[in-house]
């Protein structure tokens, strides 16, 4: 009776084998899981204090840090005795109470496009060429530097304190037009008084605004 002899395998051939067979698997276990972690994966909305800035509207998220001004934060304390602003409305012009950041709103008898608001915040609130460069990006202009801010000042006394308004109009075919002053009160707010709207409604409205902003004064 003759003998079956099995080709021997070494030891190391079958460890060898089941390490490959092993790792193998574990990598397509891996490649599952991350899988599912993509497919699962939210990106997480932005913040309303991104996408709005202290001066009443919506506009394109910066490095200022300013908070929301439609109402997706708590507004500020709203200040009150010697350090709230007063002032005189022309004739056929409406005020409307303020909400969220904006501490009134002004209605023109102008028709068209155009309001006027009003938005108080504690400090300095980023600084005049951190505003100004915000808001001509609001109408589609670029920033300016300091010296282009000073050659677009201009200063407007009131019993208040002065006052530095300034006035940019977009470019392109379908024209914007900002009105904004700024002016900061003796308690360490800043106040911003801003026109906004389509051009043509705006340069009709501006002469009662600018009788606004020169009516301003102290409680």
């Amino acid at each position: 009776m003759k003998t079956l002899t099995l080709p021997h395998r070494p030891t190391s051939f079958i460890s060898k084998a089941s390490l490959l067979a092993g790792a193998g698997l574990l990598a397509l276990a891996a490649l599952g899981c991350n899988r599912d972690q993509v497919s699962h994966y939210r990106v997480p909305k932005e913040s309303a204090a991104a996408r709005l800035d202290g001066t009443g509207q919506e506009a394109p998220s910066g490095p200022m840090g300013m908070p929301p001004a439609d109402g997706g934060m708590p507004a500020p304390p709203r200040p009150s005795g010697q350090g709230s602003l007063k002032w005189s409305l022309p004739q056929g012009w409406s005020e409307v109470p303020g909400e969220g950041m904006r501490f009134a709103t002004f209605k023109s008898p102008v028709a068209g496009k155009n309001e006027a608001t009003v938005v108080v915040l504690p400090g300095a609130a980023g600084g005049e060429l951190a505003n100004v460069n915000r808001w001509r990006g609001q109408i589609g202009l670029g920033p300016i530097d300091e010296a282009a801010l000073a050659a677009a000042r201009k200063v407007v006394k009131t019993k208040a304190g002065a006052l530095n308004v300034y006035d940019f109009t977009s470019e392109g075919q379908t024209k914007s037009r900002m009105v904004a002053g700024l002016i900061s009160t003796p308690d360490g707010n800043t106040w911003f008084l801003k026109l906004t709207g389509d051009a043509g409604p705006v340069a009709k409205a501006k002469p009662d605004f600018m009788r606004i902003l020169e009516s301003l004064r102290l409680d």
